[in-house]
């Protein structure tokens, strides 16, 4: 086998041996989708460069992209047998298939008649050929014998992320909340390198949930980078190209204006990411009127925080994290924004959902979310009252752990109450601590008011304080790199 030459990789200089997902229209015992078998069609081909990319940490290595012969792809695929078939979309059909060194690979054959043509194909070869990162599905090799067109990647034996997401059968257990997080962070890694990394940036443009491929574990890669493009550089703040892409996940100015820029990229993870949230398609035709575009239906949704338990998936059965159901739907909310200035980079994108998947739910651990508000200010205010007694209560009272961290705290709350006050407070938290002062006669119903009065002051100026203190201890350990977007869901 021959090899086309590249230059330079951030990541692995050869391929993984691999596989890669499956389709729902096939058996479950051939479940596996290659990059780009996926049954949203793309509403186009390429406007695509032909400049080379190189990786800014390219180490100008060659990085081989063998080429195979029809035959021997025949051979892998057992002459293309429809036992062997895993799925198929605009493209042309995708099969599972052997190499003779019994490497397990997912062969796409393009359909000469199909939405991905010659300009397509090569980018696709040069794209993957010298883009290497974890999570990006691998490609091993191709196929340009004759008017053939075949593309060879790792086999991922879990499927597409759609897959797990939508129509499941009833057999089949849905995500946890964990797993959830932990693709949405790997997918916006994958972005990440996509637009940080490469020079110059590459747009994906076609960010979706069938194009994020499931590896053990539930490792995700995107594939499918047919519809790829380079990105601005030097003074040029966006590309002008043919509207290409999904719809239901296009940016809204790029729909428009043919204005391309990683933005766009951002705003079609924000669409993933809120499926991942809800359990709902991008679109979807069986819903009622007003509920069949996912982001149209949940902008009016994002101004009220009392109606986000309401939008996490009915198939989680309430086992997720109340506050980290808010966070997340805040990263997807900017994420969505209509004016792509106002959405983050991917990169504080990364560092907002890295913090999300490194905390762990238990679905078995006493829960927050039974009280739909927890995390808000006025139910923190409602449940310091009864901090104190939940304390002493607690068996580990009296460990010499719990007596520091309540040591600590109350000097924080503390700081917090004597700078709150020496400005001077109201006129009326004045009065109180005169009548103290002037020793008011104890047990008087005056003075059981007041003393009412003085514990809700206080127990509202520790909720604050808890809440300033969480925050800036938060942005110091778990976000010492953030640029300051995610500010709102640190609560």
């Amino acid at each position: 086998m021959g090899c086309l030459p590249c230059f330079g990789s951030g990541g692995k200089g050869e391929a993984k041996k691999g596989r890669a997902g499956a389709r729902k229209d096939v058996p479950p015992d051939r479940r596996g989708t290659l990059a780009g078998s996926d049954k949203s069609k793309p509403q186009g081909g390429l406007d695509s460069k032909k400049d080379a990319v190189i990786p800014r940490e390219g180490n100008n290595q060659h990085i081989a992209a063998h080429t195979f012969t029809f035959r021997e792809l025949a051979a892998a695929t057992k002459n293309f047998r429809q036992d062997c078939l895993l799925g198929e979309g605009g493209f042309g059909r995708v099969y599972k298939g052997r190499l003779d060194n019994s490497q397990v690979v997912a062969v796409k054959q393009l359909d000469r008649n199909g939405l991905q043509g010659n300009r397509e194909f090569l980018v696709e070869v040069l794209m993957l050929s010298l883009l290497h990162h974890d999570n990006l599905v691998n490609l091993i090799g191709y196929c340009a014998d004759g008017d053939q067109r075949l593309l060879v990647y790792e086999y991922m034996p879990l499927g597409s992320l759609e897959d797990h997401l939508h129509d499941i059968p009833p057999e089949k257990e849905p995500l946890d909340w964990n797993t959830r997080m932990k693709i949405a962070a790997g997918a916006a890694k994958g972005l990440e390198y996509l637009h940080d990394k490469a020079s110059p940036p590459v747009i994906y443009r076609d960010f979706k949930s069938s194009n994020i491929l499931l590896g053990e574990g539930f490792h995700p890669k995107l594939s499918d980078f047919g519809l790829a493009k380079l990105g601005p550089v030097g003074d040029k703040t966006h590309v002008s190209t043919r509207v290409m892409g999904t719809y239901g996940y296009c940016a809204p100015e790029y729909a428009m204006t043919g204005q391309l820029t990683v933005k766009s990229d951002v705003y079609s993870f924000g669409v993933v990411f809120l499926e991942l949230i809800t359990g709902r398609k991008a679109i979807d035709n069986t819903k009622p009127h007003g509920e069949q575009n996912l982001v149209a239906w949940a902008r009016p949704l994002f101004k009220d925080r009392r109606k986000f338990p309401k939008m996490a998936d009915p198939s989680l059965q309430g086992r997720f994290p109340m506050r980290g159901l808010y966070q997340a739907l805040a990263v997807a909310a900017m994420c969505l924004q209509e004016q792509a200035a106002t959405r983050p980079f991917i990169g504080d994108v990364v560092t907002a959902l890295s913090y999300l998947a490194s905390q762990a739910y238990d679905p078995n651990a006493p829960t927050q979310h039974n009280r739909s508000n927890a995390s808000t200010p006025r139910a923190r205010d409602r449940g310091s009252g009864n901090s104190d007694q939940r304390r002493i209560n607690s068996p580990n009272h009296h460990s010499p752990d719990v007596r520091r961290r309540e040591a600590t705290t109350t000097s924080k709350y503390e700081a917090e109450v004597s700078r709150n006050s020496s400005g001077g407070g109201s006129g009326r938290r004045s009065a109180l601590d005169d009548g103290d002062a002037t020793g008011s006669q104890v047990g008087s119903p005056a003075h059981a008011g007041r003393r009412r009065e003085a514990s809700r002051t206080s127990d509202r100026q520790r909720a604050i304080a808890e809440a300033k203190t969480w925050g800036e201890n938060s942005r110091e350990r778990k976000w010492p790199n953030a640029r300051g977007s995610f500010d709102s869901t640190n609560e």
